[in-house]
């Protein structure tokens, strides 16, 4: 499996808003893990003063990780490969 980047645009979301979308994103991919596919949320990065929100998840292919960002109702501007360094 391989790690996946979810870039957002959030600007003007509340925290309330902010922490539904995550839940939104965890329970999804709880889901879908459930029903046999490998993918699973990470953790996110806020920047509350221009909005910008990523998102790490582990899973099989950038499609697989758009198909729970679709799936959740959540908005994204693209999903990149992307290498977690958290030490």
């Amino acid at each position: 499996m391989s790690v996946f980047m979810v870039e957002r645009d959030l600007k003007g979301i509340s925290m309330d808003d902010l922490a539904g979308a995550q839940k939104a994103a965890i329970a999804t991919a709880e889901k879908m893990s459930d029903a046999g596919e490998k993918i699973s949320y990470i953790r996110s990065t806020f920047a509350p003063e221009d909005g910008r929100c990523m998102c790490l998840f582990e899973g099989e292919s950038a499609e697989q990780v758009q198909r729970l960002n679709d799936t959740a109702g959540l908005p994204y501007s693209r999903v990149v490969e992307a290498l977690d360094l958290t030490p």
